[in-house]
């Protein structure tokens, strides 16, 4: 059972780095051929739902990627248990704040 679990990490970090590629990918695109021209702009290609949705999923495959590298290391490196799980605590609380600020910065640009 626990070799299916390193198989899920394995293939969750895949898939999120694969989804982080392209999306870079295509935002330079972006950017490179018609890049947003004053704040404005900024603001109304943020408002877009399916930008909106792409950012939100780009962050969030982020948050997991993280997670997965991090705790991976931790559990690998940090051999006592009670520092490996304040270090996870830690982090992981870190991860849902910055998720939680992403949330509010799409939100507000969709508001405004």
């Amino acid at each position: 059972m626990h070799g299916a679990t390193g198989l899920r990490a394995w293939v969750v970090q895949r898939l999120s780095a694969i989804y982080m590629a392209v999306f870079i990918l295509l935002t330079l695109g972006l950017f490179i051929f018609s890049p947003p021209a004053d704040y404005e702009a900024w603001r109304a290609l943020l408002a877009q739902t399916p930008v909106s949705v792409a950012i939100l999923l780009f962050y969030v495959s982020l948050l997991i990627h993280a997670w997965v590298g991090v705790r991976d290391i931790l559990i690998d490196y940090v051999q006592w248990q009670v520092v490996r799980l304040l270090l996870l605590a830690l982090f992981g609380l870190m991860l849902v704040a910055s998720g939680l600020w992403l949330h509010e910065v799409i939100l507000l640009a969709r508001i405004n």
